[in-house]
């Protein structure tokens, strides 16, 4: 076991005893040590008198109270101490109070009075050292040195509070920015997993609704056509419900995986699938779509693509359920730094009935994706869906 290892429970008995306790033994240490001289004299030294005893207790006692009270615990020591020098009763060989006072208002005082009283200090020695007796040079330079050392060392201490401290105050805003930073994280992961559910149902239900509605005439007109078209809902039930389970899927491994770094995302449609999407509503509810593209396509980000197939998925959604539509438009326009997506059909316009939260949704995916989407009366009469989507900035965000 090493010496620090030994010692660090030590120290931190030290740090949590009571304050009064420490400070109480420390004022006797000091005062058996500034009465050794006494206890202890050295031929031609002055006896130890009860005046000089008491001196030495004021240069003491006032240590209790250092850290309640620092300015005037300060004060008192340096009365007591240079009344020793003075007073020849007998002057102290080494002042362990004004040492440890110094290096207390240095820790812990303002910098008027760490600055006053360390000033006080040096001309106080000078002056006294002046009265004393058989004064040796270099007794100056012990005392001075002694004072500036403690002096020092308060100040060396109190710099390294303030920057543990600092560190502490950052490791706290760290910790309360991760945790606000995760907080928005599964914010947002939720919105969207809320948004790709209410995509994936009301277009799989619309589809659904509208074969539903019209099986019961086929069953009596065409019956070979009834049957595709019970084959198109159950093949529809079918597609959401395999994409519901993948969200699932990925909510449970999120869950067991919570504590760790990793983010699993869902396997997400994009641009490609745009005709396989536009063929299923098609065949599905008889309404003519058509894709059109102007401009060369550049690259978009993972999660520019997912809005784009899931813009154009609601788009159709509503003109299916609201809009009594014959016929919609598709169209992409690829610019350098910017895709348009238009989705128009021929309709009765908007109605109160397409502000709900599948527009708001459009809205909310475009805005995450840094573009803007604009709904409301096509050029034609009908309802327009326009958005406008930034291209990636490399090729690593085109990869997602």
């Amino acid at each position: 076991m090493s010496l620090r290892s030994a010692l660090t429970p030590v120290v931190t008995r030290w740090r949590t005893a009571n304050p009064y306790a420490l400070d109480t033994a420390l004022a006797a240490l000091v005062l058996f040590a500034v009465s050794l001289q006494w206890m202890f004299p050295d031929e031609g030294d002055d006896p130890l008198t009860w005046r000089g005893w008491l001196l030495g207790a004021g240069t003491a006692l006032p240590l209790i109270w250092r850290r309640r009270a620092p300015c005037a615990a300060a004060c008192a020591v340096s009365v007591a101490t240079p009344a020793q020098a003075l007073l020849h009763a007998p002057p102290p060989d080494v002042m362990y109070g004004g040492m440890v006072v110094l290096y207390t208002l240095a820790t812990v005082g303002k910098p008027w009075q760490r600055r006053m009283m360390l000033v006080c200090w040096v001309i106080g020695v000078v002056a006294t050292m002046q009265h004393q007796s058989n004064k040796e040079p270099f007794e100056y330079a012990f005392h001075l040195m002694g004072i500036i050392c403690a002096y020092a060392l308060g100040m060396l201490t109190r710099v390294q509070r303030a920057y543990t401290t600092e560190l502490e105050d950052r490791a706290r805003r760290l910790e309360r920015e991760r945790a606000a930073d995760t907080a928005r994280a599964r914010a947002e992961e939720r919105s969207r997993i809320a948004r790709d559910m209410h995509d994936i149902l009301a277009h799989a239900v619309s589809l659904m609704v509208v074969q539903a509605e019209a099986g019961p005439v086929v069953v009596r007109k065409d019956p070979e056509r009834a049957e595709a078209t019970f084959d198109t809902i159950a093949a529809t039930g079918r597609d959401a419900m395999a994409q519901l389970r993948k969200i699932l899927g990925v909510l449970k491994e999120e869950q067991e995986r919570a504590n760790g770094t990793a983010v699993l995302r869902l396997p997400q449609p994009s641009v490609t699938a745009l005709p396989g999407l536009i063929r299923q509503v098609g065949e599905s509810t008889g309404l003519r779509v058509e894709l059109r593209t102007t401009g060369e396509p550049c690259p978009l980000s993972s999660d520019t693509e997912v809005a784009v197939y899931r813009v154009v998925q609601e788009a159709l959604t509503n003109t299916v359920k609201h809009a009594r539509a014959s016929r919609a438009v598709v169209g992409l326009h690829w610019a350098e730094e910017r895709l348009t997506l238009t989705v128009t059909d021929d309709g009765r316009g908007p109605s109160s009935s397409q502000g709900g939260h599948g527009l708001i949704g459009i809205r909310e995916r475009a805005a995450a994706c840094g573009g803007d989407a604009e709904t409301g009366s096509g050029p034609d009469r009908g309802f327009r869906v326009l958005v406008r989507l930034p291209a990636a900035t490399d090729r690593q965000e085109a990869r997602g």
